[in-house]
């Protein structure tokens, strides 16, 4: 199979989106620091690029977050190359696979929450090279956690508040607030 490889930018100006034509991994996969990409031997090597300070991977692609001071025109062929190489010799995202669980748990508010969280926010946090995981609901406020380039972003908190609390007030009377888990 032929790799190719072609860049997203993302809401979150220091990270990029390398998108390929295989999948890579089900499910996410979150290495926000070196030593996290301890059981990741993709992630390990694209740490071995001193501009690189964050990796994420989703299904079909990879969100590196760079260093500041770094300019995605000098970097990003570099990365663009490294990752087709990298999916060519199937180089593993993790070397045991997680299976991501899609069960949900708790009283019936909490599963319609982290129901319509999977079905409704999920695909377009991914879609800005992102994830979105579901925390708890307690006393009417939601937390969730957002990782990859969701991490950080200027613009998350505007996709909390404008975007998530919005749909998850309307669709279930009881929410009251999003906040965002703090990794």
């Amino acid at each position: 199979m032929n790799i190719n490889v072609y860049t997203e930018s993302t809401p979150n100006p220091a990270t990029m989106k390398f998108i390929v034509n295989k999948l890579m991994i089900n499910g996410s996969a979150d290495f926000a620091t070196k030593e996290s990409a301890e059981k990741s031997p993709f992630a390990k090597e694209l740490y071995k690029f001193s501009f690189v300070n964050g990796v994420f991977f989703a299904s079909n692609f990879v969100t590196v977050t760079k260093t500041e001071g770094t300019d995605w025109e000098d970097i990003e062929p570099i990365l663009k190359e490294f990752v087709k190489g990298a999916v060519e010799s199937e180089l593993k995202v993790q070397l045991e696979e997680q299976a991501e669980d899609v069960a949900f748990e708790g009283t019936e508010t909490e599963i319609k929450i982290q129901q319509i969280l999977n079905d409704y926010v999920r695909p377009a946090v991914e879609q800005d090279g992102g994830a979105i995981s579901y925390r708890s609901f307690n006393e009417g406020v939601v937390t969730v956690e957002l990782r990859g380039s969701c991490s950080g972003c200027p613009s998350s908190t505007i996709t909390l508040k404008a975007g998530i609390e919005n749909l998850l007030k309307r669709m279930v009377p009881e929410v009251q607030e999003v906040v965002s888990e703090a990794l």
